[in-house]
């Protein structure tokens, strides 16, 4: 099985990993940084994608364990990332590098599966990984 991620070089304060693309394109909102027009749809997006993509119940909790989330290259994985094209644009178009980072093992405990994703806590220090810039 292979597992891929998509994040930014920023990292996080609470999972002291790259901050992922949900987070990152919430964060430009929370600053104010898109357009009225980019920001209405993008609460259009994250209905849409909090009805098709479970959330991971940690996350009512605050994210306690500190998991970091990844795509599984499945199908359902494949399509959330063919479906990620307006927050692929917000990064563009608002300047912010985007990364997809690969590992074909475990990276880490997993701690919550669903057919697209996995979250994971105490990643492997020698995961072998590759990273490319989107």
């Amino acid at each position: 099985m292979k597992y891929f991620r998509i994040h930014t070089s920023d990292i996080a304060w609470l999972t002291k990993k790259p901050r992922g693309i949900f987070t990152t394109v919430g964060k430009l909102v929370d600053a104010k940084t898109l357009t009225e027009e980019d920001t209405a749809e993008y609460w259009k997006q994250r209905e849409y994608f909090e009805k098709v993509l479970p959330v991971p119940p940690f996350y009512e909790k605050g994210n306690p364990d500190h998991a970091v989330t990844w795509f599984k290259d499945t199908p359902q994985g494949q399509d959330i990332w063919n479906q990620l094209t307006f927050y692929r644009e917000m990064c563009s178009k608002y300047g912010v590098k985007l990364y997809k980072t690969e590992c074909t093992t475990l990276p880490g405990q997993v701690i919550y599966e669903d057919e697209f994703q996995i979250a994971v806590i105490n990643e492997s220090e020698e995961l072998d990984v590759k990273i490319s810039e989107i």
